[in-house]
């Protein structure tokens, strides 16, 4: 793997408090990030959020607010919630701190001096929620033909519009330049539905122009254009630039070259657009590298409809932590479906998952071994030398040697669906290894030296799934960590060995004390 690891989240929109789609998107980012911090590497974990634009000041105005205000009000809620979830950024950045301000202005002079941008007149709709332009080629036939038109991504109605802006130019070679970048690196857009989405939309005539800026007439909450007093910066161009303005872009070409290209950028589907075709375009206008990965997710539904705050169906996530817990909505959203699928939310199938897989596997075979270690061994972790063997313990052992390999086979593919199974596999037969060998019948055998192997094995299962499950669940796994005995945290950022050197090396000391503590994941009843 690469020394380094830079990944982002986008910017997310503060005109409302967050929702479970926007934690699952942290959950993914954070998730992800744990691993590769937990396999060694220097890692940058970007979030943050969006504050200019058309709609935040709609609803600052509606707060009776001014923007500025307005915004810094409304990014508590999800600062919060990042702290609630356990989610461990390096850098959240605001869209109004004068730092990317700099770094927006000193994209936009470049581009102008270099003759990138043209002056034009946009004529078609605008979608305000969105901040998305539409043309008539957006629309069939059909919908031109209806006198109120609806915005492909959240179904609500488009405004028409004319207004004169700064373009930059799409289409002709810059089209065929990303056409091509697409089909030789296959990993840019992850899953191949996304993929195949956006070749889809680039082997057909985009739009002639990108819009840059806005007319200060129509938008006055944005960042000025730094050549022309009478526009404001487009909000998606100040919004995509966040991810170059926070690694040094322009002044500190240093850091920036240490980080960027991002390893991932994890989006929305409904952001793919602006993401995969836009943003590209940018770059390559500015002379820069693209992005590695494009990673797509897909929607939480409640029902078939897909949760927005607009909609009033929107779950509240701060509300489910506080019934279930935060290592349950974690451990739900990640492993109840697959990356890039849409996913269902209901609390019945919260509580199903939690039961099925937290309580009967993880939290059983973590209280049961602890609580036999107290009763056979005054606490105490056995002496691996006293221990003895048997070909049952085979089993177990093969699960653990193959887990680091199993991981980072299914995280370089973003399954986490599969990554959690296969920790869930050792652990589950574990629990059957305990049934199986009746540690209780040994012990009434006085067979202490086999006895000792039993809880031998149940234990490393425990110390290797205890760390393999950090990414995933973080608060359970720190628990877990110190319960079997460890003073200092499971990660620590000046530890620079691989996942496999950790299971490796971080053994237990004979006479080890363990911690049992209450147990991890009762079972539930849907309230």
């Amino acid at each position: 793997m690469a020394n380094r690891f830079y990944i982002t989240t986008p910017l997310y929109y503060v005109n409302a408090p967050p929702h479970l789609g926007h934690a699952y998107t942290e959950i993914v980012s954070d998730c992800l990030a744990r691993y590769h911090r937990l396999n060694g590497e220097e890692v940058w974990f970007l979030t943050g959020s969006d504050e200019h634009g058309q709609k935040i000041a709609r609803a600052a105005e509606s707060a009776r607010l001014t923007p500025q205000a307005f915004v810094d009000q409304m990014i508590q809620p999800f600062q919060t919630l990042w702290r609630t979830l356990h989610v461990r950024y390096d850098d959240f950045i605001r869209t109004t701190e004068s730092r990317h301000i700099r770094s927006v202005q000193a994209a936009l002079q470049r581009l102008f001096d270099a003759h990138q941008l043209v002056k034009s007149i946009y004529t078609g709709w605008y979608c305000v929620p969105c901040e998305t332009y539409w043309t008539s080629t957006d629309f069939s036939a059909e919908q031109l033909a209806q006198s109120v038109k609806t915005c492909a991504n959240c179904q609500r109605p488009v405004e028409a519009l004319e207004e004169e802006g700064y373009d930059l130019r799409l289409g002709g070679e810059a089209q065929q330049w990303l056409l091509h970048h697409l089909d030789t690196h296959p990993e840019f857009i992850v899953p191949e539905t996304r993929r195949n989405e956006v070749r889809s939309l680039l082997e057909r005539p985009l739009p002639e122009v990108l819009c840059v800026t806005r007319p200060v007439r129509r938008v006055g909450w944005g960042i000025p254009a730094p050549f022309d007093a009478h526009h404001v910066v487009y909000v998606w161009v100040d919004a995509l630039l966040n991810y170059i303005s926070a690694v040094g872009f322009p002044d500190d070409q240093q850091r920036l070259a240490h980080w960027w290209p991002a390893d991932v950028h994890v989006i929305g589907k409904d952001i793919l657009r602006h993401h995969a075709i836009y943003w590209p375009m940018l770059l390559h206008a500015l002379g820069l590298e693209l992005p590695h990965t494009i990673l797509a997710h897909g929607w939480w539904t409640v029902g078939d409809v897909k949760m927005s705050k607009s909609r009033g169906n929107a779950v509240d996530p701060q509300a489910v932590v506080a019934e279930y817990g935060v290592d349950a909505l974690r451990y739900f959203v990640l492993r109840e479906v697959p990356f890039g699928h849409d996913g269902v939310f209901t609390e019945e199938a919260l509580v199903k998952r939690f039961n099925a897989d937290l309580a009967n596997d993880v939290g059983n075979l973590h209280f049961r071994t602890l609580t036999m270690v107290e009763k056979y061994t005054s606490g105490r972790i056995p002496s691996a030398h006293q221990c003895e063997r048997s070909p049952a313990d085979e089993v177990l052992a093969r699960l653990r040697q193959a887990l680091p390999q199993t991981l980072e086979r299914a995280m370089a593919r973003y399954d986490f669906v599969a990554a959690l199974e296969a920790i869930l596999v050792a652990m589950n037969r574990a629990n059957k290894f305990i049934e199986e060998q009746a540690p209780w019948t040994v012990a009434a055998a006085s067979h202490t030296a086999r006895l000792h192997g039993i809880l031998w094995q149940l234990l490393e299962t425990l110390r290797v799934t205890t760390l393999t499950l950090w990414p995933f669940i973080p608060h359970a796994a720190e628990r877990m960590w110190q319960a079997l005995g460890w003073a200092e945290p499971l990660w620590q950022a000046t530890d620079q060995r691989t996942l496999a050197q950790r299971i490796e090396t971080a053994m237990f000391h004979d006479g080890q004390r363990i911690q049992k503590g209450q147990p991890l994941f009762p079972r539930r009843e849907l309230t």
